[in-house]
């Protein structure tokens, strides 16, 4: 073996953060294959390599003698750039890098729902048994747990014809999600054997097909699929359901559909990672998919010890049995926060395929930006505004362009929502990530933080949020709920945009010199505010409500606000209007009322209208 030359006498050279060594000894040194690299430049997550004419762009290698994983991101004649998902701390220059033949891919199989993946699907539980407390350098690339055997019921015989996308067999993932073993894309054929159903490990072959080119395909348990492509479709439908939250201000207001894309920008401490939990625990989605690429420690921490405690209302079984957790935390290589999108993208796409809806939470999508921008610098790209490479919308574009309301192959329907958190630094919506976030997003939950700090949770502000599902969904929700539900909304959405012109009356003059009707819609206003949109997600009774629910309360409101205005038009005051107790019993129906028991909204309609009604008797 030929050394590589290097100045070990000098102590500068030695300690150097990154260094080139010469191509043309690296070019001169001989290989046993062809497909073998040489290191040759090391900056960070960044290695480039020699000899390496025979790789593909995106195709997965390992560099080093501790077999990192990385991905070639460009080639230049036989020297490549590779993105390394490992630290690369002790990486010496004139170490190999191997191709593997294939570009970045997840394993799909049974095993992914109620685990714990890193952001190249790495289960850390596994992890945490081999090494304790830290991912270690070159552990390779363990995936779902090719040993344990799973309980099949394989559903086609010898002569049925199969083509891509159809399910031959099928596997209880868990109580909740039934795994539907899918034919692979590109891949049809004739049944020459399918086996007994019994229990068979991942790699098991279980079905084998005869291709049109005579060709044999076995199938079996798992299948790959490269994280950055997207899964082959039958065609996209038109949105037409919602994704049901829970959540009032997001149900009633600011709608979210299923297969929509969501961004949700707020400053620190304003309440993104409470909102995503409350889709997590909540949404009527079948599936969860919480991404952490690259969020804190301890906001993670909170989801790794919250979840696994948490029971679905649907199912009373435990949420994990429908959840999948990709913790990428940032004190992670920075390339895997990159990866980790990809990763939990396909993921959904996979279960999406089985005809189930699926939806992810990205948290937060501005550390993902901010590992491709610090990439970019290590690559020496020209930046753009605020040093994020120019090809950060595209890349936000691709992302997001994969949700959608779809007809799969097997010509089932199903979803995959996305609702991508974004931390603009200092809650500056100026900047690069949520700008660009709102060219790709329908719907824009704005969390405020003056109203976190005056804890109004959820903080979504009700006057620069929107949502282009609102007039989309709207035909569901005439004939799932009720025809004035619309209606109520766009009213109090008015109401509170009439307060905010009237507080700044109110801060120069007072809210005495107010006219009665002025001041019932402050009055009206603030009841929104507090007694609707403000929710408790710690609460029994508050922190889930059904929509019929959600409809009955904005009746009430509306209720009040009608009766009242009735009083005032014939000039009783407002402090009188105020004095009638109704105020209070509204603003705590929220708590009083449970979701089973909606009798008792009606009862409270009727007893304001009454009550407002006697009172008119007693002025005319």
């Amino acid at each position: 073996m030929i050394e590589v030359k290097q100045d070990i006498d000098s102590d500068e050279n030695k300690h150097q953060a990154h260094a080139q060594v010469s191509d043309d000894v690296l070019r001169n040194k001989k290989h046993e294959h062809n497909n073998e690299g040489i290191v040759n430049y090391i900056n960070g997550p960044v290695v480039k390599g020699l000899n390496m004419s025979s790789f593909k762009v995106n195709e997965m290698v390992t560099v080093g003698e501790k077999k990192l994983i990385g991905e070639v991101v460009s080639l230049d004649n036989d020297e490549a750039t590779i993105q390394v998902y490992e630290e690369t701390e002790g990486l010496s220059f004139g170490e190999k890098i191997y191709s593997t033949g294939s570009p970045l891919s997840v394993t799909l199989g049974p095993g992914m729902i109620g685990n714990i993946f890193d952001g190249i699907q790495r289960p850390l539980k596994y992890i945490q048994e081999l090494s304790k407390d830290f991912i270690p350098e070159g552990i390779g690339l363990a995936t779902i747990d090719f040993n344990k055997e799973w309980s099949t019921e394989i559903i086609v015989k010898k002569g049925d014809y199969l083509k891509s996308g159809e399910v031959y067999a099928k596997v209880p993932e868990t109580k909740s999600i039934v795994h539907k073993l899918m034919v692979p894309y590109n891949v049809s054929g004739k049944v020459l054997e399918a086996k007994e159903s019994g229990n068979y490990k991942l790699n098991d072959t279980i079905v084998v097909l005869e291709q049109e080119d005579g060709e044999k395909y076995n199938l079996t348990l798992c299948t790959k699929w490269p994280v950055r492509e997207a899964r082959p479709i039958e065609k996209r439908i038109p949105i037409y359901k919602p994704l049901i939250t829970g959540q009032r201000v997001i149900d009633s207001f600011y709608p979210v559909a299923k297969g929509g894309t969501v961004g949700l920008p707020g400053g620190f401490g304003t309440g993104k990672t409470v909102t995503q939990h409350q889709f997590a625990k909540w949404s009527d989605a079948d599936i969860i998919v919480y991404i952490g690429c690259g969020e804190r420690g301890n906001e993670m921490t909170d989801v790794l010890e919250e979840f696994p405690k948490l029971i679905d209302p649907r199912t009373n079984r435990a949420i994990m049995e429908r959840t999948i957790l990709i913790a990428n935390t940032s004190n992670m290589p920075v390339a895997a926060r990159e990866a980790s999108i990809y990763t939990g993208i396909t993921m959904a796409e996979y279960y999406r395929d089985m005809g189930y809806d699926v939806a992810i939470m990205a948290d937060s999508t501005s550390r993902w930006a901010e590992a491709l921008r610090e990439i970019a610098g290590r690559l020496e790209q020209m930046p753009a505004e605020e040093g994020y490479p120019a090809y950060l919308p595209s890349r936000l574009a691709q992302f997001y362009e994969r949700a959608g309301c779809v007809k799969t192959l097997s010509g089932e329907e199903a979803s995959v929502t996305i609702i991508g958190a974004v931390s603009p630094p200092g809650g500056d919506f100026s900047e690069p990530v949520t700008e660009n976030t709102k060219r790709f997003v329908t719907a824009f939950l704005a969390l405020d933080k003056k109203l976190a700090y005056a804890r109004h949770y959820p903080a979504i502000n009700y006057l620069t949020s929107y949502s282009g599902y609102a007039s989309i969904l709207k035909t569901w929700y005439d004939e799932n709920v009720s025809p004035e539900m619309m209606e109520l909304r766009a009213k109090m959405i008015k109401l509170l945009q009439e307060e905010e012109k009237l507080n700044e009356i109110v801060q120069l003059v007072g809210e005495d010199v107010l006219p009665n009707d002025q001041a019932l819609v402050l009055e009206i206003a603030r009841i929104v505010k507090k007694g609707f949109l403000q929710q408790n997600a710690l609460h029994k009774e508050d922190s889930y409500v059904v929509l019929l629910k959600q409809y009955k309360m904005l009746k009430v409101i509306d209720t009040l606000y009608e009766s009242a205005l009735a009083c005032v038009k014939i000039g009783i005051p407002i402090s009188t209007i105020r004095e009638q107790g109704l105020i209070q019993d509204v603003l705590r129906m929220k708590y009083d009322v449970s979701n089973d028991n909606l009798s008792l909204l009606d009862e409270l309609s009727d007893k304001i209208v009454k009550a407002y009604s006697d009172l008119r008797k007693k002025y005319e």
